[in-house]
């Protein structure tokens, strides 16, 4: 009892210090050597041992990976995969030099000298004094206490030799023999930091959902007598919170614990990250001797058994990706606006957590998932390989020290894919008061299986153990297969799910680097770094649309065909796990589209409004309701845009109705028809068409005069997977790789006969067949109009039907169509565009080396007409069943070939288009969306023309 009554004197005696003015504490102070990241950056004195430019002293940009500097060699790791030393690796060693002075008032102080991150093995003399041991590992921080070491007032000389291989065999096996770039060099900043003589050395915080505050202050050295530490919870507003909380030390320890508890605070979650400050004072009695900052945030994670992911009590579900430190330019070297960029491209994907694979990230990245709101899998380095447990303590201790107090981190992963040593799992509590959960990714640990890629099927056996499955790798990218394509099938699978934790897609962003020694060629190491969302600058590809729509959390489940009798209510799901739909608003706008001809892109508004959404709380459905004016239907889309709290878009669903339009319209004059000795000849207007009396294909086109080098169809076009069978399975005897190669099927088609005649003012010139292609008619139309009416029937399965026309690719120049874009679809990747008028310049990527989007070249959805502007003019195209897919030539494949292999089809109309493999399974493990169709009876098409000459 007397003890107690003690305490609460002295708390209430420095309550009142606290509150005192005129008090001064000494605040660290920091002395960068380096600059601050890519394009904040000092020039130091370096030499290399070998590699490019090796040999002689230069100077060297710091922070930087040297490679980008114009030295030593690349490599990436895994060419010497599971070897620590082998024969032929890159080991440059580079020596550093770096004079600085230190302010005379420093003497009295304790000054370390301080590395964010450094690749790999690093040495550090000060006035040619070892500064201590040397550090192994590349992405974590370590410092040296170099107090006794420098000269005060006068000039100092920092010496530092890094080797791009550890001498340690389990540091090479955790870090460098992996599925990524191996750089060298002092690649994050370098800085001094001074502190008084009694200091705090650093916080750990505890702050729980229910207002629990718990926090740990550990001094820098041992405490004297009457030392004790106070501390000021502010808001964002830098309004106090609460009284100020207060503790003594012990003497001779170094260590104690703040407790309180607060009301009404407001949470941290990845929708609402509230964050709060805390200014921590140390006291020598009476003397305010130090005093330094933090930021928090009240949330508690909570993993319940064979149930879920539990923060602030609500289940959430990870929508996340895998994400390395990576840009073209500078490598590992990153700075604080690239670390928010790719923050706020994750979160505008509607994603909610990030895994930093495969090591720690810049703690400018963890700022930005605290501040925009990310839940973040933060992971010990261990590709494949491990730390021994030595190694692997310090590096424990570092990650997590530096990182304990972001409310983000809400899981440590140890190691990556059997790169984990078991004996470290502990550590991780040892310096984190939090005790948050440590998982293996691809391991069943703490709960939570982690299983990586697997297929659909495997993915619902999963769902069947008695476990949280959380998958921190699934639907692998490469080029524009992965991400996207299935993730509606698996997302509904573990959306649904009781025992779902989420996943997280491989991985955020190509990891190409644009290579110093060769004109700044970006380099994906062939097929291996080309799998991101995003191009290596941060490219859109069309998953990342797809992705965005898929996990929006606000989805509007209306049919996207309105009926005649539509009220203007939609029934709208609130998929958030903590906002009401009424902290978000709706922006609604009927519009009209621009006239085939007009040349315009885009469309015209003719009625919009914005109203706040419904009163819809988390994980329920409801209604809402737009003032839809009477003549809505004169319009020709309604388009319906769901904003964020902050005003952001989560996305825009578009909604048609039945409205006969004719898009390309017939004129005047006469249509004459004149018969060859090859073939059928009609003219009308400024058209001069033949048409083959071999086989009923165009064989020529004319526009006022000038040659137009459309024709060779139509053709029937059916294709599928090289190793699928008749029944629709997968022959394991065809030859490997049959997977990626798609074959036109070899069928029968016999040219029956064709007549021609005026009819009505039209010419008409039928044909038919025996095979799948049945019938085809042209019907030449006043003004140059034609219309095309064409049957087909196959009976089977195929991945790839429809029919095609034949224009040389080398002529075309653009396109602008009506229909859902911008970007290309697969069967299994149709979310993520929007019926819109789209224009796009010819371009032709070859991915994972050129990072054009969106794609010229592929397949269309719900297209209503295109104009090609080619160099002989312009052909136009409009189609009565926008229903299907409109073919601009071939997708291309990388150089490699190992997603898709696909006939050359020209322009076409397709019923069946293909889904796209990821790097890992192939499409018939992507679930149904990417299943083969088994197609019967005869379809019936239609399409009209027009021809125009430069």
């Amino acid at each position: 009892m007397i003890r107690s009554r003690r305490i609460n004197k002295l708390f209430l005696g420095l309550v009142s210090i606290f509150a005192m003015s005129g008090l001064k504490a000494q605040e660290t102070e920091t002395q960068y050597l380096s600059g601050k990241g890519y394009q904040d950056t000092k020039e130091w004195e370096f030499k290399i041992s070998g590699g490019r430019n090796s040999g002689e002293w230069s100077t060297i940009s710091v922070p930087s990976v040297w490679e980008q500097e114009g030295f030593g060699k690349y490599q990436y790791g895994i060419k010497f995969y599971g070897k620590p030393f082998p024969d032929g690796i890159a080991d440059e060693v580079g020596q550093y030099k770096y004079t600085f002075d230190v302010p005379r008032e420093w003497e009295n102080k304790i000054v370390r000298v301080v590395f964010d991150g450094s690749m790999t093995d690093t040495e550090v003399k000060i006035n040619g004094r070892s500064a201590g041991d040397k550090h192994q590992g590349a992405f974590y921080r370590f410092k040296y206490d170099i107090t006794d070491l420098l000269k005060y007032g006068k000039e100092n000389l920092l010496e530092v030799t890094v080797s791009k291989e550890s001498t340690n065999a389990s540091v090479n096996l955790a870090e460098r023999r992996a599925d990524y770039w191996n750089f060298g060099g002092i690649f994050r900043p370098v800085f001094l930091e001074a502190f008084p003589a009694k200091f705090i050395d650093r916080t750990a915080i505890d702050a729980q959902a229910d207002g629990d505050f718990r926090a740990e202050v550990f001094l820098g050295n041992a405490s004297s007598e009457d030392m004790r530490v106070v501390a000021q919870v502010t808001d964002e507003q830098g309004k106090e919170v609460g009284k100020p909380l207060a503790s003594s030390f012990t003497v001779g320890g170094d260590k104690a614990v703040l407790k309180g508890r607060f009301g009404d605070v407001n949470l941290w979650t990845a929708e609402t990250p509230n964050l709060y400050h805390i200014q921590f004072s140390l006291f020598d009695g009476d003397e305010l001797v130090h005093q330094t900052d933090d930021r928090f945030g009240f949330r508690t994670i909570e993993l319940k058994a064979s149930d879920g992911i539990y923060i602030n009590g609500q289940r959430v579900l990870m929508k996340g990706v895998n994400k390395h430190s990576f840009w073209p330019e500078s490598g590992r070297t990153l700075n604080k606006e690239l670390n928010y960029a790719d923050a706020r491209l994750i979160k505008e994907m509607n994603m909610n957590s990030v895994r930093l694979s495969h090591y720690p990230s810049d703690p400018e990245f963890l700022d930005a998932c605290d501040e925009l709101g990310l839940y973040v899998l933060h992971e010990l380095g261990g590709w494949h390989g491990h730390y021994d447990e030595a190694i692997g303590m310090k590096l424990v201790e570092s990650l997590v020290t530096r990182d304990v107090n972001h409310p983000s981190v809400i899981f440590w992963d140890n190691g990556n894919e059997g790169g984990w040593n078991t004996a470290l799992d502990d550590e991780f509590a040892k310096w984190d008061p939090q005790n948050r959960p440590v998982l293996h990714p691809q391991q069943l640990l703490s709960g939570v299986e982690t299983m990586h890629y697997r297929s659909y099927g495997e993915t619902e056996e999963y769902f069947r153990g008695d476990y949280i499955f959380m998958p921190t790798e699934f639907l692998h990218g490469l080029y524009d297969g992965g991400h996207g394509a299935g993730l509606y099938d698996y997302w509904e699978m573990m959306r649904k799910h009781p025992r779902s934790g989420g996943g997280f897609l491989w991985v955020f962003a190509d990891e190409g680097i644009a290579r110093t020694d060769q004109d700044g060629r970006i380099d994906n190491q062939g097929n291996f770094g080309a799998d991101g969302i995003v191009g290596p600058h941060h490219e859109k590809e069309g998953s990342f649309f797809t992705i965005k729509e898929v996990w929006s959390p606000v989805m509007v489940m209306h049919e996207d065909l309105l009926t005649s009798d539509f009220d203007g209510v939609f029934e709208v799901e609130n998929r958030y796990d903590f906002t009401n739909l009424n902290a978000c608003t709706f922006q609604w706008s009927l519009a009209e589209f621009y006239d085939l001809e007009a040349g315009k892109s885009g469309h015209k508004v003719t009625k919009s409004g914005e109203m706040k959404g419904p009163d819809v709380a988390p994980h329920e459905a409801g209604n809402l309701s737009i003032p839809l004016p009477a003549n809505w239907q004169e319009s020709d889309v309604l388009y319906l845009t769901a904003k964020d709290p902050e005003g952001k878009e989560l996305w825009t669903w578009h909604f048609t109705w039945d409205k006969p339009r004719q898009y390309l319209q017939a004129g005047s004059g006469a249509v004459d028809l004149q018969e060859t000795s090859s073939g059928y000849v009609v003219t009308s207007g400024n058209l001069e068409m033949e048409i083959s009396k071999e086989n009923g294909q165009i064989t020529s086109v004319k526009a006022a005069g000038k040659r137009i080098s459309f024709g060779g169809g139509p053709r029937f076009v059916a294709a599928r997977r090289g190793d699928r069978t008749l029944d629709g399975t997968i022959n394991p005897d065809f030859e490997k790789g049959m997977d990626r190669i798609y074959k036109e099927l070899d069928l029968e088609q016999e040219f029956r006969g064709i007549t021609a005649k005026k009819e009505g003012g039209n010419v008409v010139v039928k044909a038919h067949y025996f095979g799948p292609l049945q019938e085809v008619t042209w019907s030449v139309q006043p003004g140059g109009l034609v219309q095309l009416d064409y049957v087909y029937e196959y009976n089977g399965v195929v991945e790839l039907m429809g029919v095609s026309f034949d224009y040389p690719e080398d002529k075309v120049k653009a396109i602008r169509w009506l229909g859902e874009g911008p970007y290309r679809v697969w069967q299994n990747r149709v979310h993520g565009t929007t019926l819109d008028i789209w224009g796009n310049d010819y371009n032709d990527p070859i991915p994972g080396e050129s990072f054009v989007y969106p794609e010229f070249k592929g397949y269309f959805h719900d297209w209503h007409w295109m104009a090609l502007q080619t160099e002989e003019g312009e052909i136009l195209m409009a189609n009565d069943q926008p229903d299907n897919y409109l073919g601009v030539f071939t997708p291309r494949d990388g150089r490699d070939a190992l997603l898709y292999t696909l006939p050359q089809t020209g322009l076409a109309v397709f019923n069946v288009i293909p889904g796209v493999r990821n790097k890992v399974n192939a499409t018939d493990l992507v679930g149904p969306s990417s299943q083969p169709q088994w197609v019967s009876g005869p379809k019936e098409g239609r399409v009209y023309f027009k021809f125009k000459a430069n």
